[in-house]
């Protein structure tokens, strides 16, 4: 069944809903941008991005969209031959299935919450700096890659990580987590909803390649909106490696949430494609965690990563991973929590009466959790999972709506 919504109209894309959410992410986009000027945080991110085109235009058969969008990770950054050797069955199509349940509340929302998705969409892709559009052509260009969660990890791990994913020194930790990307096509048909940019009354403007190509012509993205893949895969890729790297898991799981973000500067989702996004690359991750054989590969993937990276750093990685005081760490700042915090939700209207419910932690979240704090008992992130944390509900059914409602990062936080 197709999801629904009401025709908009001009005014709807300037709502005093949209007008009073429009502040919150701000102040972290501004720190992030004037991050990005100069200095350390600077050379990382013009790091990133000539590592990520260098390998784009290597691998990509021709080098325009429809190549890049062929494009997998490969030799010598990731270790295939190591994880077809485990012989170990990921279940892509029973966790399909499964995530089409996980989201089977957004089949039937209310007009007034679809309105007002719309709106937020069309307010993130218009407000959008030229800095802030090409960050978010480099986060979509370069989705078959792990160059972007490097900025995440501040000047020097960051540094470090991209020394030792250059040299394959990562390569089962990149062979592990990219293999566990769930595909989001069956769920994109079942629930066939068209994009943004699509739209009749033409609610976003489509943002030209400047980083990438470099053809100034439009980035553009088929199949269904809904769920995005693009999110699912950014947040799949960021809690796992949020889990083997414990010591940044704010900053990681923030930077997740800055890649839904970048799918909505781009004109090519709404806020609620990435919000399914998260909620089943939750569901997905909690459940690999949860499996012994799975846990294996992960335990000798994540001691390969720690290894290597504390070799490059040269110190221990606890201090390569608090970086100094001079850095420029914008994933890893208050404004950074307040902004995941935002995407939650994306200010969307709340249903009524549902501030301050507990949430009814879902199977397999405090496993998850305990994952990125393992210092937790399973019994303390059960009780930190189930406090609201102010995450508005929007509307779906209580057998749907829990994964929506979880803050890993306010979890993780809590004293």
């Amino acid at each position: 069944m197709r999801l629904t919504l009401l025709p908009l109209v001009c005014g709807l894309l300037l709502t005093p809903l949209a007008q009073a959410a429009s502040t919150q992410p701000q102040a972290f986009l501004a720190n992030l941008e004037q991050a990005g000027e100069q200095g350390a945080f600077a050379q990382l991110e013009q790091r990133q991005r000539e590592l990520l085109v260098q390998r784009l235009r290597q691998s990509a058969q021709p080098f325009d969209q429809p190549g890049i969008e062929r494009v997998k990770q490969g030799t010598p950054l990731a270790d295939q031959a190591w994880l077809t050797a485990q012989h170990y069955d990921f279940t892509k199509e029973g966790l399909q299935q499964a995530d089409i349940q996980v989201l089977e509340g957004f089949r039937q929302l209310p007009a007034s919450l679809l309105t007002a998705s719309t709106a937020t969409v069309a307010r993130i892709n218009h407000d959008a700096s030229p800095a802030l559009q090409d960050r978010a052509l480099l986060d979509a260009e370069g989705i078959a890659f792990l160059y972007f969660t490097a900025d995440a990890l501040g000047p020097r791990l960051g540094q470090a990580f991209l020394d030792a994913y250059e040299r394959g020194e990562l390569g089962k930790a990149a062979a592990l987590i990219k293999a566990s990307e769930v595909s989001t096509a069956p769920a994109k048909k079942h629930f066939d909803y068209p994009r943004p940019f699509l739209r009749p009354e033409h609610p976003v403007t489509l943002v030209q390649d400047r980083v990438v190509l470099g053809n100034h012509q439009p980035y553009l993205a088929s199949a269904g909106a809904f769920p995005s893949g693009h999110s699912t895969v950014g947040y799949t890729d960021t809690l796992l490696l949020a889990a083997m790297l414990p010591e940044r898991a704010t900053a990681i799981l923030a930077r997740g949430a800055g890649y839904g973000y970048s799918r909505q500067v781009l004109g090519v989702h709404y806020p609620l494609d990435v919000i399914g996004g998260r909620m089943i690359a939750q569901y997905n991750v909690a459940h690999y965690l949860a499996d012994p054989a799975y846990r294996r590969l992960f335990d000798e993937a994540r001691e390969q990563l720690r290894t290597a990276l504390t070799k490059v750093c040269g110190m221990a990685l606890a201090q390569c991973a608090a970086g100094s005081a001079a850095d420029q760490d914008p994933w890893n700042s208050q404004a950074a929590v307040a902004f995941q915090h935002y995407t939650l939700s994306y200010g969307l209207p709340a249903v009524a009466g549902s501030a301050g419910r507990p949430v009814q932690v879902p199977e397999g979240a405090p496993a998850l959790l305990q994952a990125m704090a393992p210092t937790l008992s399973l019994a303390t992130a059960q009780t930190r999972l189930a406090k609201s944390h102010g995450v508005a509900e929007l509307g779906l059914d209580p057998a749907h709506e829990q994964w929506q409602r979880l803050d890993l990062l306010d979890a993780i936080r809590q004293p």
